[in-house]
């Protein structure tokens, strides 16, 4: 479900690649609007979309292997530019008459790739003769070409590295030039989009904004609308989106369920009466919330209980106002494609808390997301040009089940107030060291651990603490932030005398790659 039209778009088949999203990312950055599929799904969305150009990602399956995945035929039946990235160079090569085999030289990581030919897809970035910095993840191998190629690259590891038939616009590479490890991969695929599939790179946020407007006007009508509004900067930017193109046909409704950061509530009520012309609805619903938590350890419970609250709430809300025929939310292009199972892996539930699938048939309401085809980044530029602040735009993320997903194992009220204390000692810390910008996201976590510590000259048995703070563009890919031993002293000194009920500090150092489960 679009909520604006893209009259050039790059449709990307997704076979299940970790890093299918930054092909996305690339293409945007080269300022031409994508869109990612699953490849069970490419065919419908091939005419639903009606793309200008095609990229086949890559992905974890052997196209040697009986019923691994396909693109559509009617791909390279449409007259377009076909782009295929490892795995895709592999399926294309498959599907039109060459030949890929197993067995053979694996490359893994760092490889270099020699430029034999000159091509539309190399155009004012590599020569022929030329050797430059390339990132290999392959098993299997082309090892014939269908009729119509020719080699344009080759590594130690794959004689085919890259291919073009030029004629027919079909380009595949065995190596990723989404990722940084290829330093100029980002060009070849501007190149693609531009030079060989011949859009002119004119998506901008200005132009998503008036579409989106438009669209909003065209699904809405006269009808009323209640937007869930967090006080996060993606439901801030979808209710000032609403707002400018239905007005007062829109309320905005902040639920205090009890697991928002301290104060928070409070802050992002003083923040849009006094800044914004949105009306505001505050729902207290601490007791609510808790009261259905209290004790629940699943963390996947945890979400749908939370879930469905909120649509109780909603639901109750929308009565009082007589009646309601939209909601919306923030729900951005990660979450859709986090909630959805594109090649039967875990994905199918790590969003599971938005409702991207649709409300339930008895609200009688319809969706409205005008920002499920932005990336995190792109929703920060949007802010901008709809005026929120710098401070605002640059807030971390808070997801929509707080600090439920915060506190692993059995909540209580108790716990949850720990970890309220801690958590903003922690971002107190953060702030006065300067460093608040430099993260994306940060929080504590109340572990389902208790240790003996020794204090003073009595023994507890308290909690440990967990704290996390990662770096990331999109939101998608991410890695922890390097803070020194000096930081990481000062705030657990601080948790530790302030915070009655913890007496452990540990610092997680894990990094979320794309298609794995979200922190819990």
């Amino acid at each position: 479900m679009s909520i604006a039209e893209h009259p050039d778009t790059v449709l990307i088949i997704d076979f299940g690649s970790q890093v299918t999203q930054l092909i996305a990312r690339r293409v945007r950055e080269a300022g031409v609007y994508s869109e990612i599929v699953p490849f069970q799904l490419a065919e419908d969305a091939f005419h639903r979309i009606g793309p200008k150009a095609v990229i086949l990602s890559g992905g974890p399956a052997s196209s040697i292997e009986t019923g691994s995945p396909r693109a559509p035929q009617i791909v390279f039946e449409s007259g377009l530019p076909v782009l295929g990235i490892c795995y895709g160079e592999q399926i294309m090569c498959a599907q039109l008459g060459g030949r890929v085999e197993g067995g053979h030289h694996r490359e893994f990581g760092r490889a270099f790739l020699d430029i034999r030919k000159d091509s539309a897809l190399f155009e004012g970035v590599w020569e022929e003769g030329s050797r430059h910095q390339v990132w290999m993840s392959h098993g299997d191998r082309v090892t014939a070409l269908p009729d119509g190629f020719a080699v344009i690259g080759t590594s130690t590891g794959a004689p085919f590295a890259a291919i073009a038939d030029e004629a027919r616009r079909f380009y595949a590479v065995q190596f990723h030039p989404e990722v940084v490890h290829t330093p100029d991969g980002a060009r070849l695929l501007s190149n693609f989009v531009h030079k060989i599939a011949g859009l002119a790179g004119d998506w901008t946020m200005a132009a998503y904004r008036e579409q989106a407007v438009q669209a909003i006007r065209d699904q809405v009508g006269d009808r009323k609308v209640i937007c869930a509004l967090s006080g996060g900067v993606d439901s801030s930017v979808a209710a000032l989106l609403i707002h400018e193109a239905v007005g007062e046909q829109l309320t905005c409704i902040l639920v205090d369920h009890g697991l928002m950061r301290k104060n928070e509530a409070a802050e992002v009520v003083a923040m849009f009466r006094e800044h914004y012309n949105l009306p505001l609805i505050l729902v207290e619903a601490e007791d609510r919330f808790i009261g259905a938590l209290e004790g629940e350890s699943d963390p996947e419970k945890k979400r749908k209980t939370i879930g469905r609250l909120f649509i109780e709430v909603f639901e109750e809300e929308a009565k009082k106002l007589g009646g309601a025929d939209f909601l919306a939310q923030g729900t951005l292009y990660p979450d859709v494609i986090e909630s959805v199972s594109f090649t039967g892996g875990p994905s199918v539930t790590i969003k599971s808390h938005h409702n991207v699938g649709g409300l339930p048939e008895r609200m009688n309401m319809q969706l409205v997301e005008p920002l499920r085809e932005l990336f995190k980044d792109e929703v920060r530029i949007l802010g901008k040009e709809l005026g929120l602040p710098d401070h605002f735009i640059g807030r971390h993320p808070f997801p929509g089940p707080g600090l439920a997903i915060r506190c692993p194992g059995g909540i209580t009220r108790e716990k949850l107030e720990i970890l309220k204390e801690a958590d903003a000692i922690y971002l107190d810390e953060i702030r006065k060291a300067g460093l608040y910008d430099a993260i994306w996201q940060a929080f504590a976590v109340l572990l389902p651990v208790q240790t003996v510590g020794v204090m003073g000259d009595g023994r507890t048995y308290e909690f440990v603490c967990a704290l996390r703070a990662v770096t990331s563009v999109d939101g998608m890919t991410a890695d922890f932030y390097p803070y020194d031993m000096d930081f990481l002293g000062r705030t657990a000194t601080r948790l530790i005398n302030e915070v009655k009920g913890i007496n452990r500090v540990v610092y997680d150092v894990t990094s979320k790659p794309p298609g794995t489960i979200e922190w819990e």
